[in-house]
């Protein structure tokens, strides 16, 4: 309910001290009132009046009044236009790459979402990629020890899908290096950076210099791609998420978090060895904060719905925009103040 709420326009206006002429509408409605009222009072003092008006009420009084009220409805809407109404909406966003990044680590065998973790996030990330537009291209990152594109960004759903499909556990997690990876995938002028972290030089991100147009990263500015991470948030090797995602933030680029698993985790048990597996809900929405995504659980395979719904929504969806819509109550006053003419001169033969 707040979500929707958060989409609708909020008006404002380049020259709101036009505003006063909406007492001139007001007027002339009160003028009409008192004319109406005065016109009954009328009927009453001269009989022969009365008995015409009882007889146009028998036909249809109500439309005399019709076509004044569409005329001030008209000019209503032309003092709205005149004052230059601008509304901050939530537009389409042009996002043209998503890379999917899976988690193939040890622990996303666990079965506490069925059929196992690592398959409930191929599941979701394929509903994603079913979702999105012919014109935005899809790149898969796959996630253990080590990360690597398993798939470059593509428009070709089928190839992007069959890349998601031939995904298999693998030992360990290095977390921040899968992150790095999709971001140099994503923004090739990033892996200097990426590299620096990745060898564990533990340098600040830095900003990229924008000196020349004057403007300022910040998170979540770019508006062209996005990272989306499917994981249970545990990570062994590697740089730190947190790390990867403030350099990713540096660059604007937001990455949404789906934490795939239960916080109170299972005991997975292979090769000789035993160990309890949680979902790491903190470092997932640490990552998810920090680069103004949102983080998201998938629990069990009913929630895939409301998550895939949710994030897809974040994806279309996530662009403020100010835009002047002067033309449309222009429009919408022409229009009533048309219908106001045409009724009057169908109903009683003259233009209002």
């Amino acid at each position: 309910m707040m979500d929707a709420i958060s989409r609708l326009p909020v008006f404002s206006f380049l020259w709101p001290g036009m505003l006063w002429l909406f007492a001139v509408v007001l007027m002339l409605g009160a003028a009409y009132l008192w004319l109406d009222a005065r016109r009954r009072r009328a009927t009453v003092h001269y009989p022969a009046l009365k008995t015409v008006g009882l007889a146009i009420q028998g036909r249809a009084n109500w439309r005399r009044h019709v076509c004044p009220a569409l005329a001030l409805l008209a000019l209503a809407a032309l003092v709205f236009a005149i004052a230059r109404p601008q509304a901050v909406m939530m537009l389409p966003s042009r996002i043209e790459t998503v890379i999917l990044v899976i988690d193939l680590s040890g622990s996303m065998r666990a079965q506490d979402v069925q059929p196992t973790r690592i398959r409930a996030a191929q599941q979701a990330a394929k509903v994603l990629l079913d979702a999105q537009p012919a014109g935005v291209s899809v790149g898969v990152v796959a996630l253990a020890g080590t990360a690597a594109v398993a798939q470059a960004p593509s428009r070709r759903k089928e190839d992007v899908a069959m890349a998601i499909d031939r995904l298999q556990p693998q030992g360990g997690t290095a977390l921040g290096n899968g992150l790095l990876i999709a971001l140099t995938t994503l923004l090739p002028q990033t892996a200097s950076d990426a590299e620096r972290l990745m060898n564990e030089e533990p340098t600040p991100p830095k900003q990229p210099d924008l000196s020349d147009s004057g403007d300022t990263v910040t998170p979540g500015s770019y508006s062209a791609g996005a990272i989306v991470l499917f994981s249970d948030g545990e990570s062994n090797a590697g740089p730190g998420a947190l790390q990867a995602a403030q350099l990713a933030a540096a660059h604007g680029v937001r990455i949404y978090t789906v934490g795939v698993g239960t916080p109170q985790g299972v005991v997975l048990s292979a090769d000789g060895w035993s160990a309890r597996v949680r979902l790491d809900e903190k470092v997932l929405k640490q990552v998810a904060d920090a680069t103004a995504a949102e983080y998201f659980r998938l629990e069990d395979a009913a929630q895939l719905k409301k998550v895939y719904r949710a994030l897809n929504a974040r994806l279309a969806f996530d662009k403020r925009s100010q835009v002047e819509i002067t033309a449309f109550f222009a429009a919408l006053g022409a229009l009533l103040a048309t219908c106001a003419g045409l009724l009057s001169l169908w109903w009683f033969g003259r233009v209002l």
